[in-house]
């Protein structure tokens, strides 16, 4: 492996503890990056740091060896419900990856315990943990950390145990306020001593991280760590070593490009990015089906317990793919990851960064190819001059093969497949609409016929955005799919009742709605001011006749009637015609 060098570790202006030496060497990072050379010296010197790097630039160590050191430092040593260092990230992927590196290095450290707080688990088992176990380091997700101050009631006065602090880190610092997390992380601030050490550290700058940069930290130190070999004058946000590709291709074509470059690199560690959760459902189960002994995992936002451990089988891979939202875009450490596909592009240009850092890490080679339709190639211009990051064309895949007719057999085999296809249609096409840069991703420039086969639907679905509109491109099956039956027998059974069940309600009595409701709904709203402005004008004395008023009055019972359903819209036009007409009689 080549690493990015900024001088060995005995080369640091400050001197590091011989066992954190010891487990660097045994870690095989015999040579610091250019954060961890900037990082860790102004740490060790009690100063706030805020750094930006780029992606795979080994921040992890920049700020976990620091945290050692300044607690080894400590005139009082920290007691068992003590915390003396909080790392804050956005994902618990990335708390995990974090946790694990920390526990490599405080192995030697017996003194110092550390406990991982994160969604996904039983908060109640965290809080025996840490009433049990008694943690000086915290690894934690905002929203679980937040949770644990408010368990003052089960015994865990977490409150209290941050008032020793030492060390704040706010890891993927950017990423903590995209995912709205600001709430939270305000809350969290307001527990801690002011008496800290901070660090923050990000890919990108923003307005909010400067708001955040203000309100966490005492006179940061910053820090900008730049590729080597990238002008002075430029910013590149993506590793050096990163090859950024993109390719054009209709959307009918696009997963069978997707599958054959798969299939074309199946002996190597891939990863494939999808808009929504919904699209990883279905796109990953195709792909199980498609690209034959390869070991295919799928992981996204909105899966609970079982991301921790998909996430860890897919590391200790040495080839395979993992189909994911952006939920595996920040801060993930995958070892040798060759390629990052974008089927498609992120919803911000800066995730589109961060996709493509889970690759060429630490100095290594990568890979990383988006795709692209005909009318969102200005996107490669746009990423170049927003974020720093080049493309080049990739000729498009070669040897193509359609596997759209055996997606389309999946669904009519399996009514779970079906409904997976309809609601990663759904989804895509409202995140479409929802895309950050809306120049270049309109929906009205989508080809709506193109696009339902390239997701191999059976039907289109009904949605607000294809109202009122035709596609005689689009051919639907022939087969009604209601009949399609679910593979799953317990989930066919209950499906079976349920419709069983619909069949047997008694409908509730329709109202006969008459056809010019609106104009009969007028009609009521103008005779009622009417018969109001009549009644006003008679209690005042005014000199409308009586027959004037019994004429409203009449009007009025039959606006009644009509609206009750009593009478028919043609017996209230002659009624009223008649009414009148004897009216009109009395006219001299």
């Amino acid at each position: 492996m080549e690493t990015t060098t900024d001088g060995t570790w005995d080369s640091l202006p400050v001197k590091l503890n011989e066992r954190i030496l010891q487990t660097i060497d045994e870690l095989k990072f015999t040579h610091m990056t250019p954060v961890q050379s900037a990082c860790i010296p102004l740490f060790m010197r009690n100063k706030d740091v805020a750094a930006e790097a780029v992606t795979g630039s080994g921040k992890t160590l920049a700020f976990v060896i620091p945290i050692i050191e300044l607690l080894l430092k400590r005139e009082e040593k920290l007691k068992k419900m003590q915390v003396g260092a909080l790392v804050v990230t956005p994902t618990r992927e990335l708390a995990l990856q974090i946790s694990e590196v920390m526990e490599k290095f405080i192995q030697k450290f017996p003194q110092f315990t550390q406990i991982l707080l994160i969604g996904g688990t039983n908060p109640i088992e965290d809080v025996e943990k840490f009433k049990d176990q008694g943690a000086n380091i915290v690894i934690a997700t905002p929203g679980r950390l937040e949770d644990m101050f408010r368990r003052k009631s089960d015994g865990l006065d977490l409150a209290s145990s941050v008032k020793s602090l030492d060390v704040l880190v706010l890891d993927e610092a950017d990423r903590l306020l995209d995912m709205g997390f600001e709430a939270s992380l305000n809350t969290i601030l307001g527990y801690l001593p002011k008496q800290r050490r901070t660090g923050l550290f990000s890919a990108t700058q923003t307005q909010e991280l400067e708001k955040l940069v203000r309100a966490g930290l005492r006179n940061p130190v910053r820090i900008t760590v730049k590729e080597k070999g990238v002008a002075a004058t430029s910013s590149q946000k993506t590793p050096a070593r990163l090859s950024n590709y993109y390719t054009i291709c209709r959307s009918e074509n696009k997963f069978n490009s997707l599958v054959t470059f798969l299939r074309q690199h199946k002996h190597e560690k891939n990863l494939v990015f999808f808009s929504t959760c919904a699209c990883v459902e279905f796109y990953g189960r195709a792909l199980e089906t498609l690209v034959k002994k390869v070991t295919v995992h799928c992981i996204h936002g909105k899966m609970k317990n079982k991301r921790n451990k998909i996430f860890a089988d897919f590391r200790a891979l040495k080839s395979g793919i993992l189909v994911c939202t952006d939920v595996m875009a920040r801060g993930i450490d995958i070892p040798d990851v060759n390629w990052v596909l974008q089927y498609d592009p992120p919803s911000s240009a800066s995730a589109f960064v961060h996709r493509c850092g889970r690759t060429a890490r630490i100095g290594n080679q990568g890979n990383a190819l988006v795709f692209l339709l005909p009318m969102e190639e200005s996107y490669v211009n746009f990423l170049a001059i927003n974020q720093k990051c080049p493309l080049q064309k990739m000729p498009p895949v070669s040897d193509v093969v359609d596997v759209l007719p055996k997606v389309k057999a999946m669904c009519l085999a399996d009514r779970a497949m079906f409904d997976r296809s309809m609601r990663a249609f759904v989804s895509y096409v409202q995140a479409y609409a929802k895309h950050e840069c809306s120049l270049i991703f309109r929906i009205k420039d989508l080809d709506f016929s193109s696009l339902a086969r390239g997701f191999a639907l059976l039907r289109l679905p009904k949605m607000p955005e294809l109202r009122g509109k035709t596609f005689p491109d689009f051919i639907e099956t022939t087969i009604d799919t209601e009949t399609i039956r679910y593979k799953d027998k317990s989930r066919q059974k209950q499906r079976k009742k349920m419709l069983a069940e619909l069949k047997d309600k008694i409908p509730f009595p329709k109202k006969h709605f008459i056809k010019n409701e609106a104009w009969s709904k007028q009609k009521t709203k103008k005779n009622r001011r009417k018969k109001m402005s009549a009644k006003r004008k008679h209690d005042e004395g005014s000199d409308v006749e009586d027959e004037d008023m019994n004429e409203l009055l009449d009007d009025t019972r039959l606006l009644k009637k009509l609206k009750k359903g009593q009478i028919s819209e043609e017996d209230f036009e002659k009624q009223i015609t008649k009414n009148n007409i004897k009216s009109s009689d009395v006219v001299p």
